[in-house]
C-alpha cells in the first residue's frame, strides 16, 4: 500500500509512474500495489484521464475522502490545535508491505516534499519474501536478490 498527499500536485505523479512502470514485476511475485489519498474516486477519474503519467496507471488507487484509512495507518496529516495547517487532511507519504497473513513487514513514513523510489519498494519486498521463505536467514542493508544473507546469532566477532 502507497499513500500519497493529493492528485493534481507534483510529485505524487512522478511516484505513482514509477511504481506503474514497475508493477508487472510486483505482479510477477504474486504482490498487489494499492494508493490511497484523501481525494475522492471522481479526482481520480479526472486525473486519470488528463495525465499522462496517471494514465499508466493499472493498479486500484483507492479513495479516503474521510481520513479513515490513512488516520489507521498513521499518515493522515490533522491539523488540531495548530492553526494554519496547510497540509491538514492530506497524507504523508507512506509505504506498508503486508504479507498474505496480515503481518506488516515494511512501513516508510516521510515528508511530503521527498519522492520515493519503486526499486527500493521493489527490493523490499523481494527481502520480505526472501526471509519468509527461508527461515533462520536475514537481509543485510543494500541486499537485492542473490546476495549474501546473514544467520541471526553467527559469531561476528573479529569478522569485522
Amino acid at each position: 500500500m502507497v499513500f500519497y498527499p493529493a492528485d493534481f500536485t507534483f510529485v505524487c505523479p512522478t511516484e505513482l509512474e514509477d511504481l506503474a512502470k514497475l508493477y508487472p514485476k510486483f505482479k510477477e511475485m504474486n504482490a498487489e500495489v494499492l494508493s490511497f489519498s484523501t481525494d475522492t474516486v471522481h479526482t481520480h477519474k479526472a486525473w486519470h484521464d488528463t495525465s499522462p503519467s496517471i494514465k499508466q496507471i493499472e493498479y486500484p488507487m483507492g479513495a479516503d475522502p474521510s481520513g479513515k484509512i490513512s488516520y489507521a495507518f498513521g499518515t493522515l496529516i490533522e491539523g488540531g490545535d495548530m492553526p494554519l495547517v496547510v497540509d491538514e487532511g492530506l497524507s504523508l507519504r507512506g509505504s506498508f508491505i503486508i504479507d498474505p497473513t496480515g503481518i506488516l513487514r515494511t512501513i516508510e513514513i516521510h515528508d511530503n516534499s521527498i519522492g520515493r523510489s519503486a526499486k527500493e519498494t521493489l527490493r523490499k519486498l523481494q527481502a520480505a519474501q526472501f526471509v519468509d521463505s527461508h527461515p533462520g536467514n536475514v537481509c543485510p542493508a543494500s541486499w537485492e536478490p542473490g546476495d549474501d544473507t546473514l544467520e541471526p546469532g553467527m559469531d561476528l566477532v573479529g569478522k569485522i
